[in-house]
């Protein structure tokens, strides 16, 4: 588990990769930068948005969901042309969108912060087909994060990064949480911040840890495993993919660094690649 650079265009906030299993091709944001990235072979790619957009999930071949500071967007590939779907706390300037991922009957979970981070200005919402519905109303949340599903479908994971705590939720047939959540780890009296996270095949949670160079793996009881270290301090996501999604892609950022940190870490805020002893596993369609 040796990461080596997979892009090295440095983003200011990298966040959201995803893997789109039928053209197999990895998309990710620089949320500051307003940008969607991806690369088609050897050839990087880059949209330009109006706004941070900070994640997405796939539709089908050429079509994205693609989720704004502001909107859920229908996006084409090809031809680069975008739809508003529905609004996300769109009346509301001073949030923004952060992490999201599909879940497995083809909702999508997305979380909303302040843009200053302002402390309890988070939210969770789920998106499934045309509404938006927020979720966990009675959890302030400051920084949402983690937003990961069980191999079985069964469990919802997420994490507040300010507060260091990564839940565990069951989820019913229709992807909506049912019963209480649960403390998966607490990451706080060690110091460590969660941010994006992934499960693999197995049940294994892999989390990447703002500031801590790496990205932790942590059994579906909650036990540390084993970790993937990486070339920048300032981790954000994994995703897995590659040939038998055996691969695993980790973006990072350079918003937070000290003054010349980036002297010591010339791969601050790029895109890293390593193989995995593991499998990850195939991310779920969105049914707009």
């Amino acid at each position: 588990m040796t990461p080596t650079l997979f892009d090295d265009r440095a983003c200011v906030l990298g966040e959201g990769p995803l893997w789109h299993p039928e053209r197999e091709q990895l998309f990710w944001f620089d949320i500051e930068g307003h940008r969607m990235l991806s690369r088609a072979g050897d050839e990087p790619l880059e949209w330009q948005w109006d706004e941070p957009v900070t994640c997405a999930g796939w539709v089908d071949r050429d079509t994205l969901m693609v989720v704004s500071a502001s909107a859920f967007w229908r996006f084409d590939i090809p031809s680069g042309a975008r739809q508003r779907l529905v609004g996300l706390e769109a009346d509301d300037p001073s949030t923004r969108s952060n992490d999201g991922r599909a879940d497995p009957v083809g909702g999508f979970w997305v979380g909303t912060m302040g843009r200053e981070q302002e402390k309890g200005a988070g939210a969770i919402y789920r998106y499934f087909r045309g509404e938006v519905r927020r979720m966990f109303a009675d959890l302030a949340i400051t920084i949402p994060n983690a937003i990961c599903f069980s191999p079985d479908g069964t469990t919802a994971y997420f994490t507040d990064t300010r507060e260091g705590v990564l839940w565990r939720q069951r989820i019913d047939r229709a992807g909506w949480p049912s019963g209480r959540r649960e403390v998966f780890c607490d990451f706080g009296p060690v110091g460590l911040a969660p941010d994006g996270a992934v499960v693999d095949a197995d049940g294994d949670v892999w989390i990447a840890q703002w500031g801590a160079w790496r990205v932790a793996c942590h059994g579906p009881d909650g036990r540390y495993k084993r970790s993937l270290a990486v070339g920048s301090a300032h981790t954000t996501c994994p995703a897995f993919g590659g040939p038998g999604l055996r691969q695993m892609f980790v973006t990072s950022a350079t918003q937070g660094l000290d003054d010349g940190a980036l002297d010591f870490q010339p791969g601050g805020g790029k895109t890293w690649v390593a193989d995995m002893p593991v499998a990850g596993q195939r991310e779920h369609r969105v049914v707009l």
